[in-house]
């Protein structure tokens, strides 16, 4: 699973239908400490997220299992990001083994 922060809303006037009453929104990756990485993706959502809700998300087959796995879907947000820590002297240590 991915970090990520939603950057707004994708409207399609024309998709496949088994995508009808899925919501689209448009989120930028971001890494552990809520820095902009890589290119922006669509994602449905599955958990209600909103405008500027830090949210992580899964990409590529797994991202179709919320939804029966029977839709085209390639990146799904599947949380809402409330707090996260990381303990600063674990992350140095796996830095050096």
């Amino acid at each position: 699973m991915e970090f990520g922060r939603v950057i707004g809303r994708v409207v399609l006037t024309r998709k496949d239908p088994k995508l009808d009453n899925l919501k689209l929104l448009a989120v930028q990756p971001v890494d552990h400490d809520y820095n902009d990485i890589e290119s922006p993706l669509v994602a449905v959502d599955s958990v209600g997220a909103g405008a500027n809700e830090y949210v992580f998300y899964t990409t590529s087959r797994d991202a179709s299992w919320p939804f029966g796995g029977q839709a085209p879907i390639d990146a799904c947000i599947t949380g809402i990001i409330d707090i996260t820590t990381i303990d600063q002297s674990k992350k140095a240590e796996s830095l050096c083994s």
